[in-house]
């Protein structure tokens, strides 16, 4: 009679080694749960940190004796990896969509579609779109565009009437993809929060020529008469404008001919953007602080956080 040992034995030792197996996935798995756990633990507290990095930035440009020059907006510790950048930036150097609106001055959001190649009948529907969606009626404009067209594109109460809060909000309106296929950076030419004019200390030569309905070229010694003769912003010797009409006499702009284009602009609008990103082991987090009136009595008007990439 044959002995059934051999295969028991055999049976026993295939058991064992499924049973290792077993274990070992098991230990495997659990290993990289713990390194997940782990990697996740240490993310949350570079981030935490990176976030305090950025408060930091923020609480340094918050300082009114700080000028956008000022190397203590840059600080990082090669030794530890970590650090803030920070910037200060003036919020008057770009168009207040909302003030454009308000005041009626369609001409000039046309001139400025048309130049971003936009046709003459886009133009006037994006116009007309955007007065019907900050007017308090729902009387539709002539190429405008009110709740009936929303309705039918499948898009509840909207127009909003009143005001945008944000840029986001613009992108709401008919018409707005053209702008943006034309012009994808559009959102550098608009803000929300600046006291309402552009601010010819600030504005770029471009946008300068827009207001004043010049060319860019002429536009340009704007900013380069308030750099200064070193053509460095922020030293001793710039020369801001202290009056539209000082810039105006010197753009060859007849202010009482155009009130039009003197009403666009303004001088040291009081209105500032604080940006600080803070960076720890490949973390970052940025802040952003609007503030009316930094360099006297500041008042916060929108704070936003972000993860970067």
């Amino acid at each position: 009679m044959k002995s059934t040992f051999p295969k028991q034995r055999g049976s026993a030792l295939v058991a064992v080694i499924w049973l290792i197996a077993i274990l070992a996935m098991a230990t495997v798995a659990t290993l990289r749960v713990v390194s997940f756990d782990v990697d996740l633990g240490t993310s949350q507290i570079h981030g935490f940190r990176a976030r305090q990095l950025a408060e930091m930035g923020i609480a340094v440009a918050s300082n009114p004796a700080v000028k956008r020059t000022d190397p203590l907006l840059k600080q990082f510790s090669g030794e530890s990896g970590e650090g803030f950048e920070a910037r200060i930036i003036s919020e008057g150097e770009k168009f207040n969509i909302n003030a454009i609106l308000l005041r009626g001055d369609e001409q000039l959001l046309k001139s400025m579609f048309s130049d971003w190649g936009l046709t003459l009948d886009e133009c006037q529907m994006l116009v007309d779109g955007l007065m019907d969606w900050v007017d308090q009626n729902d009387e539709v404009g002539l190429n405008g565009a009110e709740s009936d067209w929303y309705l039918e594109q499948g898009r509840l109460n909207q127009p909003f009437n009143r005001p945008f809060y944000n840029l986001d909000e613009v992108r709401l309106v008919r018409g707005m993809d053209y702008v943006e296929a034309m012009k994808p950076d559009w959102r550098n030419w608009f803000t929300i929060w600046s006291s309402g004019a552009l601010d010819l200390n600030e504005a770029s030569a471009e946008l300068i020529a827009a207001a004043a309905e010049i060319t860019p070229e002429d536009a340009n010694v704007i900013p380069e008469t308030v750099r200064g003769i070193d053509g460095i912003r922020d030293t001793d010797d710039d020369a801001p404008f202290q009056s539209v009409e000082q810039a105006l006499a010197l753009l060859g702009v007849d202010g009482n001919v155009r009130p039009e284009i003197s009403a666009r602009m303004t001088v040291n609008d009081t209105t500032t953007r604080l940006e600080s990103i803070g960076t720890v082991a490949g973390a970052k987090r940025k802040i952003t602080v609007i503030v009316r009136n930094r360099t006297g009595r500041p008042a916060v008007l929108e704070r936003t956080e972000e993860v970067m990439p």
